[in-house]
């Protein structure tokens, strides 16, 4: 699937802040190395848009060093990513928190 642009809801930023900081509270750098690690996951959907499964009406991409998922919604040649969240949270937590969140 051609995608010609990849956007991110405003709360993804957060999504991403607060995983840099629960690492960073467990080992100073480690933050750094998740946040990183994490964008250059989303930006791997620039390639491999829609080849992900879907789970809960979206988009479902594993990241691949931590247990966190990057969800995401394509509109068009636009992948939308909607959250970046912690796959150790309680499952109703995880769909509370993609119910609240729209594009």
């Amino acid at each position: 699937m051609k995608i010609s642009e990849l956007r991110a809801l405003e709360q993804v930023k957060d999504d991403l802040n607060e995983g840099r900081r629960f690492y960073d509270s467990n080992d100073n750098g480690v933050g750094d190395y998740f946040y990183d690690s994490l964008i250059s996951d989303i930006e791997s959907l620039k390639l491999y848009s829609g080849i992900h499964i879907k789970h809960l009406g979206l988009y479902r991409m594993q990241s691949k060093r931590f247990p966190f998922a990057v969800y995401y919604v394509i509109h068009g040649e636009t992948t939308i990513v909607v959250a970046v969240l912690d796959l150790r949270r309680n499952p109703s937590w995880i769909r509370g928190k993609l119910k609240s969140r729209s594009c």
